[in-house]
């Protein structure tokens, strides 16, 4: 299991990566992905819409389960990932790359804190 050491992470097994204007990727890290299987279908919401910390976002679905996206911080949805429309395996395949699925600006950050470390993440999944 790929635990980059530059991404935040939460409970649910999402990742995040910060940039330079505190803008983060999301996506479903590779203990989450590994456990859902073979993905079939990513739905996501469309640019514009606010969601807040823990609330559903989206829906990943796989050979095994559907399972739930939680927003992990208080946010915008800035943009998402349309490659995974033809190719929600990418998923799989690149969990912290071209599978990320959405693009957030963080609203509230407070709430950064409660982000897992990866070494915090490890643990939980250990």
């Amino acid at each position: 299991m790929r635990v980059p050491s530059d991404l935040s992470y939460t409970q649910d097994h999402e990742w995040l990566k910060f940039d330079a204007e505190g803008n983060a990727m999301v996506g479903i890290t590779d203990y989450a992905q590994n456990s859902l299987g073979d993905i079939t279908y990513v739905e996501v919401p469309e640019a514009g819409q606010t969601f807040s910390a823990g609330e559903t976002f989206g829906v990943v679905e796989s050979v095994k389960a559907a399972s739930d996206l939680f927003m992990p911080v208080d946010g915008e949805i800035l943009a998402v990932n349309e490659g995974l429309n033809d190719t929600p395996e990418q998923v799989n395949q690149s969990p912290y790359e071209g599978g990320w699925i959405i693009r957030i600006k963080a609203t509230n950050p407070d709430q950064l804190t409660a982000l897992l470390s990866p070494e915090a993440y490890e643990k939980q999944t250990g």
